[in-house]
């Protein structure tokens, strides 16, 4: 015992530097983990920037797609509303670009070509004959009407923009059920004007319009814009209104073609009326 006791003593300044050489290890190691906890933490922060800008980035080069599944969608969805009177069907095909139902019809399309700064302004879509667009079809956007289909190819459709001084279209206060007709002077892309609306007619500034659904073009009940002007002229019984199209016709880019599946049939029975014809 005594042995080892001396042995201590001897060595004392040795075992003192090999337990302090010890500790130093252990410290060291714990603050080599501590560094690298924190270093892989900040390869992971840096990491997880990258594949959020590369998810970003395939995206944006996803978009087209997106934009197509999407337009399906909604596509489906207004085909519904529309024809929700007149059908029963709640499970609807996605993978076709024109849905037929008991009463109106309606066909994607992508606007890719636009006038806006003229006065007889029209719009070209990506649909034509092929693809069963007709002349006399309605032509709206997700946020309203838009124009009336005026000539077809086989892969192509001209619209009559609204934006043009030719444009008549029957439109209704949604409150009043008062009709008239609305056109464009030509100016003010932003700016309709709405005809024939007698004083009397129980409307205001922030009224909505709609289509009448009293033509084969046009469903009834299709947004078009809001009263932004009402003006009494003394001179005679009508309003002079202004009218805010809901569809910003300087940027649309995706519409729909909705038509009436009877409208050829209804045509010439009106046809042959207007000609005694039987």
């Amino acid at each position: 015992m005594q042995q080892i006791i001396d042995f201590f003593i001897r060595n004392k300044n040795f075992l003192l530097f090999a337990l302090l050489f010890i500790i130093a290890l252990q410290r060291t190691k714990s603050a080599h983990n501590y560094h690298q906890t924190r270093y892989l933490g900040s390869t992971h922060i840096v990491g997880g920037s990258f594949f959020q800008w590369k998810a970003s980035i395939t995206d944006y080069f996803d978009l087209a797609y997106q934009n197509e599944v999407l337009a399906r969608e909604n596509k489906n969805l207004r085909t519904q509303l529309l024809n929700s009177k007149d059908t029963t069907t709640t499970v609807l095909v996605p993978s076709t670009d024109t849905l037929n139902f008991d009463h109106i019809r309606v066909q994607t399309a992508k606007v890719i070509n636009n006038n806006f700064h003229k006065t007889k302004n029209q719009l070209t879509l990506n649909r034509g004959r092929l693809s069963g667009m007709e002349i006399d079809m309605g032509v709206v956007s997700p946020q309203g009407v838009v124009g009336i289909v005026t000539h077809v190819s086989d892969h192509y459709a001209l619209v009559q923009s609204i934006l043009n001084t030719q444009s008549k279209i029957v439109a209704k206060f949604q409150k009043s059920q008062h009709f008239g007709t609305l056109t464009w002077d030509g100016f003010d892309p932003t700016a309709l004007q709405l005809l024939e609306i007698p004083k009397i007619a129980p409307i205001a500034v922030g009224d909505t319009l709609v289509t009448d659904g009293k033509s084969t073009i046009f469903p009834e009940g299709l947004p078009i814009g809001v009263v932004v002007g009402l003006v009494q002229e003394p001179s005679n019984d009508y309003y002079n209104i202004t009218v805010a199209p809901f569809t910003d016709m300087t940027s649309v880019k995706q519409v729909y073609a909705v038509w009436r599946r009877d409208a050829n049939e209804i045509l010439t029975l009106e046809q042959q009326g207007e000609n005694g014809t039987n």
